[in-house]
This record gives structure tokens, C-alpha cells and sequence, in this order.
């Protein structure tokens, strides 16, 4: 496992750790970059196209589709027709976990969390899947309920229900799965350490003795982004938890970030997010 290449974002709370993402009227050609994170995620697409790719495995998700993404698997998600719209849960499986060496711990929750036990990815044409589907839209009715100690027994029980509806679908042998070269998660563990260096491809290339050509295309193949697009994704991204953790000035934010300077950092910024870092900031929900 590389630690260096979790996703730096927070999932829920350190006392409620899930969280539900509804995406929905993305426009074309938007991305989630190749990242991993040590909780469970579910996909749930309501609408649209999703391509989808779990360790090199790609998927072209429609309307009515599910996926699930193991604890610790790079995956990407994106799509170049605009209008998707899909949820997303996340959450650890020390969230469902009785903490105790029952029968369910010890052959599914601490296997499926060692990375013994994974599970199947795309559940679109199983037999259950308008079960799971219904779990899924209960889950997503439950979590908008306020925060209660029956609404904490009913979320676990549906997430638990969920989990073995998915698990009935089957297992995957972890040696016989497909699993991306080392070299993948060597680059990005290197672009994760040096993304506020002033990086190129020429830097890269002869990071990893390969030349510009081939790491170039290797790079787009792999990572379904330039080597420019996915830097810019990570400063992005590390400037976005700077402006929501701190209280740092918009300029110690873009250098921190791996910006050359602020105006750079503001033109960036107000490309991809449709606002300025200070906007960003001022509509947090804390401020």
C-alpha cells in the first residue's frame, strides 16, 4: 500500500465517519484523477454516462448502474458527455465493525480490510442489484434525517444489509485479481512528494530513466491526464484545504500550493472552480 497517494480529502467526521457525495449537471469532460482511500466507496449512477476505472479495470457506467470500490484501489472517475448525475457512499469498515473476533470480523470485515478479500467491482447486471439499489436510495433518505441515536442504529443496520447483498454477488482472489503496474503508483507516489516543486515531463523522465515520449504517453494512458492537468489537479486540490483549515493569506496559499505566483494561482483557480480563492473561502458553510 502507499500512504502517499490517499486522498487527502476528509470523509465525514472523526465521530461519524460517512459521507454521501450527489454529484449531478457536471459538465463535459470533468474528472475525479486516479487517488485511493482506505474507506469502502459504492457508486450509485442515476443518470448519464460514467466511465469508471478501478486498478486498470475500465467501465463504461449507465443509468441505473453500481460499482464498488475496495478499501485502497486507485481508481478514476469522469466523463466527456456533460449531465451525469450519481452519489456516491463512503465510510471505513471500523464503522459497521462490532470490534469483536465474531465470525463477521474475522471473514469479512478484517480480510476485506486487509486487502485479503475484494470484492466485485461492477454489481449493474446482478440479479440483486434493484435490491441493493433500494438500499442504496434508503441510505441516502436516512442520512438526510437529523442527527440521532436511531438514526445512527438505522444508518449501520442498512449499511449492513447493503454490505451482504454485495457480498452475495461474490469474491474476487486477491492473486488472481488485475492489478496496476508498480510503476503507476511510483510516479504518483513522486508527484504526491513533489507537486509544489516546479515539475516537467523532462524532470520526470529522468526520474524514472524513461524518455519524454513514452512517459508522455504512458502518463495520458494511465492517468487519463497530461502530466500538466494532474499537477494541477493536486496543487488545486491542496490549495482548497489550505483556504478551509486555515486562515493562511490568498499568496502564502498559492506558493504553498506549488504556484509561481498568486496571479497565476487566482487565473487557475477561477477556471476550474467558476470563483476566486477569497469567494471560495467566504462561502464555506463555518464562515
Amino acid at each position: 500500500m502507499y500512504p502517499e497517494l490517499r486522498e487527502e480529502r476528509i470523509h465525514g467526521t472523526k465521530e461519524f465517519p460517512f459521507s454521501c457525495y450527489h454529484l449531478h449537471d457536471m459538465p463535459a469532460f470533468f474528472q475525479i484523477p486516479v487517488h485511493w482511500h482506505p474507506e469502502v466507496e459504492i457508486i450509485y449512477v442515476r443518470s448519464g454516462s460514467l466511465k469508471i476505472i478501478i486498478e486498470g479495470e475500465e467501465y463504461e457506467a449507465a443509468g441505473g448502474s453500481v460499482f464498488f470500490v475496495n478499501p485502497g484501489e486507485l481508481h478514476f472517475m469522469g466523463s466527456a458527455i456533460p449531465g451525469v448525475d450519481y452519489h456516491t457512499l463512503l465510510f471505513p469498515l471500523e464503522f459497521i465493525s462490532f470490534q469483536t473476533d465474531d465470525l463477521l470480523e474475522t471473514e469479512f470485515l478484517l480480510p476485506l480490510r486487509n486487502h485479503e478479500l475484494l470484492l466485485h467491482h461492477n454489481l449493474s447486471h446482478e440479479k440483486s442489484c434493484p435490491d441493493i439499489i433500494s438500499l442504496i436510495r434508503e441510505i441516502l433518505s436516512v442520512r438526510q434525517l437529523p442527527n440521532t441515536l436511531s438514526g445512527h442504529f438505522r444508518l449501520r443496520i442498512l449499511l449492513l444489509s447493503l454490505l451482504q447483498k454485495i457480498a452475495a454477488c461474490g469474491t474476487i482472489n486477491p492473486m488472481g485479481s488485475k492489478r496496476n503496474d508498480p510503476m503507476q503508483r511510483e510516479i504518483l507516489t513522486y508527484l504526491q512528494y513533489n507537486y509544489t516543486d516546479p515539475l516537467r515531463l523532462e524532470t520526470l523522465a529522468e526520474q524514472f530513466h524513461l524518455s519524454e515520449k513514452y512517459l508522455s504517453r504512458y502518463f495520458k494512458q494511465h492517468f487519463h491526464l497530461t502530466l500538466t492537468q494532474y499537477l494541477m489537479h493536486l496543487r488545486l486540490t491542496h490549495a482548497c484545504h489550505l483556504l478551509e483549515s486555515t486562515s493562511l493569506p490568498v499568496t502564502e496559499v498559492a506558493l504553498q500550493s506549488g504556484f509561481p505566483n498568486v496571479s497565476h494561482f487566482i487565473r487557475c483557480f477561477h477556471r476550474t472552480y467558476q470563483m476566486s480563492p477569497l469567494q471560495y473561502r467566504k462561502q464555506l458553510p463555518y464562515q
